[in-house]
């Protein structure tokens, strides 16, 4: 898998290191000059001097042919320019955004390219992990107050799902379709709505593992 990870701090570095380290094919941008030549040779990734937020520097790191794009900056604006230029230039199929902070968490949606936003406190290494592992289903967050995990699954073309309708999917108990979002728009989990391939679900359970709600979709 083709990745551009924009931003080579701590966090940008670390995902570099364990998708590169899995045999993915990794590109760590910076602006930092400096800080990119001190990484040359300690992390399995080819690097890219320059402003991710420009099209031309995106273009240079190989955005045309990435699976995934990460944007892992300090820099809220400069994760949405990002993801922006990736999702509509350059057509990434898949681009995870950092929040920094969470006022403006409400901007890191698909209008600006973001199919997933994590808080910066959230574990986004996993989950880029995940998002890059074989599995088309992926834990997003954990709602620590309500006890609860919010799961993300995809119908893919040789999904069971694929084809039935919600009421004819057995639905193991503590498992809730919480929406499913269709070429970009949200709907309800309505028992007569038909899945489709291209579709992803947000589950909700407080008990299911990801690899469980896989099983189920999948």
């Amino acid at each position: 898998m083709k990745v551009i990870v924009a931003g080579a701090g701590r966090l940008g570095t670390q995902i570099a290191q364990v998708l590169g380290a899995a045999r993915n094919q990794v590109t760590l941008v910076d602006r930092d000059d400096d800080r990119v030549a001190a990484l040359e040779g300690r992390v399995p990734a080819e690097l890219c001097a320059g402003d991710a937020c420009e099209p031309a520097v995106l273009e240079a790191a190989g955005a045309h042919a990435a699976d995934l794009v990460v944007a892992t900056t300090g820099e809220d604006e400069d994760n949405l320019v990002v993801s922006l230029l990736a999702k509509r230039q350059f057509k990434v199929p898949r681009v995870i955004a950092r929040i920094n902070d969470d006022e403006n968490a409400w901007l890191f949606d698909a209008h600006w390219g973001v199919d997933t936003a994590v808080p910066a406190a959230a574990p986004l290494v996993s989950l880029v992990e995940e998002a890059t592992s074989a599995s088309d289903t992926v834990a997003l967050l954990r709602l620590s107050k309500a006890g609860v995990d919010v799961i993300e699954t995809s119908i893919g073309p040789h999904s069971r799902a694929a084809g039935h309708t919600l009421a004819e999917i057995a639905v193991p108990h503590g498992i809730v379709v919480a929406t499913v979002v269709r070429a970009g728009d949200p709907l309800a989990p309505a028992p007569e709505l038909e899945l489709r391939e291209g579709d992803e679900l947000l589950v909700v359970s407080h008990t299911a593992t990801p690899s469980e709600v896989h099983a189920v979709f999948q």
